[in-house]
């Protein structure tokens, strides 16, 4: 799988950051239905590589599976074992972005401003994670790519279905959605269709 132009073509990228991952696969298969199927598992959860490997056997292809909060060359290590596509942290650090370069899996460091974007991006990162941009606004994404149009920037933080179309707007590779999407409440009730109907909403705003 080419995951670059898989997130271009899936740019919703789904961030379960839960302390229950006892239901992973669940969830997983609830946004897939609603057409969000490209799902970051967050290391704030010490199950989330059980919850990589659950998802990818059972689900193959038909989604891509990232890791988050990786912090730690060791973190890339563990998350690759477990089959992890994709890797995103917070921030920036050229260990764990050296570390997978030497396993060939795409790393989306967060940073916050242009300065540290663009310094992210000079060590070959595969996009910028901007965080936190809940007060940062669809506007600053623009103001950032007026002049560096090179960059591959996905905001995270806050983005909902009332802005996701004013991010894409801006001219954003992709989205990370948290709370939006995976909402603890609903998915402690097992509502797997409310989970779907949000996933298709913020496509359908997207698209």
């Amino acid at each position: 799988m080419n995951v670059l132009k898989w997130i271009k073509d899936n740019p919703i990228i789904a961030i379960v950051r839960l302390d229950d991952l006892s239901l992973s696969l669940e969830l997983a298969k609830a946004l897939c239905d609603g057409g969000v199927n490209t799902i970051e598992f967050t290391l704030t959860n010490p199950e989330a590589t059980k919850a990589i490997v659950k998802v990818r056997h059972a689900l193959g292809d038909s989604v891509c599976v990232g890791a988050g909060s990786v912090i730690t060359p060791q973190q890339v290590t563990e998350v690759v074992n477990a089959g992890a596509q994709f890797v995103v942290s917070p921030v920036i650090k050229r260990d764990v972005i050296e570390t997978c370069h030497s396993h060939n899996i795409p790393t989306i460091p967060g940073a916050y401003t242009p300065s540290e974007i663009q310094s992210a991006w000079e060590m070959g990162v595969a996009a910028v994670k901007v965080f936190p941009a809940r007060n940062l606004g669809a506007s600053y994404i623009k103001d950032v790519l007026a002049p560096l149009p090179h960059l591959r920037l996905i905001p995270t933080g806050g983005i909902n279905v009332h802005n996701i179309a004013s991010f894409k707007k801006a001219g954003v590779y992709a989205v990370g959605v948290g709370g939006a999407l995976c909402d603890k409440r609903v998915i402690v009730h097992r509502d797997w269709q409310k989970i779907s109907q949000s996933a298709e909403a913020l496509v359908k705003a997207f698209s």
